[in-house]
């Protein structure tokens, strides 16, 4: 499974993929808005069906996301997790968008929904700018060092991203004459 978007794809994670991934959650700059999962955790994901482990690929690996729900009867994904270890790129929206397309086009998902920390901000942003709404927020419902973290939680519907590709596809045609 490859998905194309400025030169960025996706592709399944293997075995060897492991000790990047684990790096980058252990990174500062990613393992304060994540929980770190151990090797072994992530291994168990790569097994399961439910789940897609994808890498960030350019020509080397720039991230990962992790996508659970695969096979909800609801057609609910969950965009679990997504690590960019290439900051300030574009990589992390690009990313977004492959997601999307991935989920609403290959697994016909109706929802696609994220948590995110509610002090990153940045994030928030960039999943609000992708055409993500807030749901609400899970207030202090992680204790991570002795202090709670609240969630906010956004998704993105079929029909919104089908609207968002029709409005894309007008502006293209505009923009072409």
């Amino acid at each position: 499974m490859e998905v194309n978007k400025s030169n960025l794809y996706l592709c399944k994670t293997e075995e060897a993929d492991l000790d990047y991934i684990v790096g980058a959650e252990t990174n500062d700059e990613n393992r304060q808005y994540i929980i770190p999962w151990s090797r072994e955790q992530h291994l168990q994901a790569m097994l399961n069906p439910d789940i897609a482990h994808l890498i960030v690929k350019k020509e080397t690996r720039v991230g990962y996301v992790i996508l659970a729900g695969l096979l909800d009867s609801n057609q609910t994904i969950e965009f679990r997790r997504i690590v960019i270890t290439e900051k300030g790129k574009g990589y992390g929206k690009a990313t977004i968008e492959i997601v999307k397309k991935l989920a609403f086009e290959t697994y016909n998902a109706h929802r696609l929904w994220l948590d995110v920390k509610v002090e990153n901000e940045i994030a928030q942003a960039v999943y609000k700018k992708s055409g993500f709404v807030v749901e609400g927020t899970l207030r202090e419902c992680l204790k991570v060092d002795g202090k709670y973290d609240s969630l906010i939680i956004l998704s993105m519907l079929q029909q919104e991203y089908q609207n968002e590709c029709l409005n894309y596809s007008k502006y293209n045609e505009i923009s072409n004459v």
